[in-house]
């Protein structure tokens, strides 16, 4: 009788436990657009626009630029972010030059463009290099662009606040994704109690129809700026 009762009192707690509440693009105003995502009425909403424009990687110890993305749309209100992939931090003067030339034909296009984004996956131990990347980026954009980067979830916990804050004055924000591909990670909360720590302005990234439960202490947090959606196809 002990043991059913035992049993009937675990399965009520598991039952009263939070569900995770499907991430609703219709609840957020800053979006992702990659390659093949088809365009969303949800766009119609958006204040920030985080679209993708290339890949930098390496092939055979030559590195290149290959453009991806949409063309260039004509796009009047909210703020455009010109979004690159990066696999490789060794970038030649050709690319940083590709990089100038597609903010300055957006620009001629009147869409407000207010900076790039590097999506990287920065491993911790290699954080100082990506810094060490990043101080040189900074130099060579132009100083009326803003710089944002994407950051692993791993980096709360493998890595002290003090090494990512020291990306304060380097990039103006950074975007914390908590996906991996088109999935939520599984055990995400896990990692966000730390970034309550940054000093550094941050945000959250959700992809569409995942799983996001938002702790209490987050919304309180003084250095975070909301969330980005990763929208993908129904």
């Amino acid at each position: 009788m002990r043991k059913t009762r035992l049993w009937l009192t675990l399965l009520a707690g598991i039952f009263l436990l939070p569900a995770q509440a499907k991430v609703n693009a219709g609840d957020h105003h800053a979006f992702w657009l990659w390659s093949a995502v088809r365009p969303q009425p949800v766009l119609a909403q958006a204040q920030s626009l985080y679209i993708l424009q290339g890949q930098i990687s390496e092939r055979r110890g030559q590195n290149q630029f290959i453009p991806q993305g949409i063309t260039i749309p004509h796009l009047r209100h909210g703020k455009i972010w010109l979004t690159y992939r990066v696999e490789t931090l060794h970038w030649s003067d050709a690319i940083f030059m590709s990089i100038s030339q597609q903010l300055t034909r957006w620009q001629k296009q009147g869409n407000p463009v207010v900076g790039i984004q590097i999506d990287f996956d920065a491993r911790t131990l290699r954080m100082q290099q990506y810094v060490a990347f990043l101080q040189r980026l900074r130099q060579q954009l132009p100083t009326h662009y803003a710089l944002s980067i994407t950051g692993l979830l791993d980096w709360s916990n493998n890595s002290s606040p003090e090494v990512i804050n020291q990306l304060n004055g380097i990039v103006d924000e950074v975007v914390v994704q908590t996906y991996q591909g088109r999935k939520t990670i599984k055990n995400y909360a896990a990692y966000l109690p730390r970034l309550a720590q940054l000093r550094i302005p941050f945000k959250i990234g959700l992809v569409q129809h995942g799983e996001w439960q938002a702790p209490d202490y987050l919304e309180s947090a003084p250095f975070f700026r909301g969330y980005v959606v990763f929208l993908v196809n129904n």
